[in-house]
């Protein structure tokens, strides 16, 4: 993770400068950076902010999401949130592709990620990372140069850093998995807890 390491200074950096930006142009409604499983309407809604080269994310992605999923999303009282929260640039560069991946494969991206974190990650360098990611995407209809198109995408780019500056000033995020269920802030991450919340919702 060294290389990851290296980076975390000048993505806090370039977070600050897109904020001060956004703030002195007055732009702040910027599409929301999410998607979602379960009926639009559900009862209990979980805002799920996490990042990619995260390992506590990625053990709560495929491991909590998929019993949630299973016991509450499925029966419809249950709609999971998926909100990018990126913690360094390669990260960022996972999220960017999320959001340039077909809304059907967007959930197979992120099983495929957080299923290999390890792997995609152990890169010397970001090109190298950036490689890695392009080997998960053979299958999700990215290929090389729609993979540097959307790396390279501004718009895209600042939808992530703004949302995330977003969140991080109304839910208070210091850490990732931070779960909102019906937007209030669980200061417990475990299934458990998860489970205990919905059920006093519904």
């Amino acid at each position: 993770m060294k290389t990851i390491k290296n980076y975390i200074s000048l993505f806090k950096f370039l977070s600050l400068l897109i904020m001060i930006s956004y703030l002195f142009l007055g732009i702040v409604n910027a599409e929301n950076n999410s998607f979602f499983i379960g009926k639009i309407n559900a009862p209990v809604k979980i805002k799920v902010f996490s990042s990619f080269t995260c390992p506590h994310c990625a053990n709560f992605h495929t491991k909590v999401i998929p019993e949630i999923e299973k016991k509450f999303v499925n029966s419809g009282k249950v709609k999971i949130i998926f909100i990018d929260f990126p913690l360094d640039q390669a990260a960022f560069n996972a999220s960017k592709l999320l959001n340039c991946i077909e809304k059907k494969n967007k959930m197979r991206f992120m099983d495929s990620i957080y299923k290999n974190q390890d792997q995609w990650t152990s890169g010397s360098d970001l090109n190298t990372i950036n490689n890695n990611l392009k080997k998960l995407l053979k299958d999700l209809n990215l290929n090389s140069v729609e993979f540097n198109k959307c790396i390279n995408n501004e718009i895209i780019s600042d939808k992530i850093l703004v949302e995330r500056i977003k969140a991080q000033k109304k839910y208070s995020i210091n850490s990732t998995p931070t779960i909102v269920i019906n937007e209030k802030k669980l200061d417990n991450a475990d299934l458990e807890s998860i489970k205990n919340k919905i059920e006093e919702l519904i």
